[in-house]
């Protein structure tokens, strides 16, 4: 199976399109680029039921931040703060960089 071409990394703060959580901004905690999903912190929240381990002896009810699609979810400029599309631009040193492609201005990653 191939992996997707995903331009989202972790640590990034995206907006939620559609869905339950839809308008909501969370930081990227997980990118799965086999399956084309993302956990996004606080967003597509479910309880899951652990057993008691040694990392976890207590157990119990704890709440996981599920995966959604990467198509559901756009970009935060940090400079124009606004959900983007990412564009590609290589420097003059060779390196390439992701650029908002409404303020083109270079993302932080």
């Amino acid at each position: 199976m191939e992996t997707m071409k995903i331009r989202i990394k972790k640590d990034d703060k995206v907006k939620v399109l559609t869905g339950k959580d839809k308008g909501k901004i969370g930081k990227v905690l997980k990118v799965n680029r086999k399956k084309g999903r993302i956990a996004v912190e606080s967003i597509n929240v479910a309880k899951v039921h652990q057993k008691p381990s040694q990392g976890n002896p207590q157990g119990g009810i704890v709440e996981k931040a599920m995966p959604i699609n990467v198509s559901n979810v756009m970009l935060m400029c940090n400079h124009c703060v606004k959900p983007t599309r990412i564009g590609i631009k290589q420097l003059e040193d060779g390196k390439r960089v992701r650029v908002c492609k409404k303020c083109s201005e270079q993302i932080d990653s």
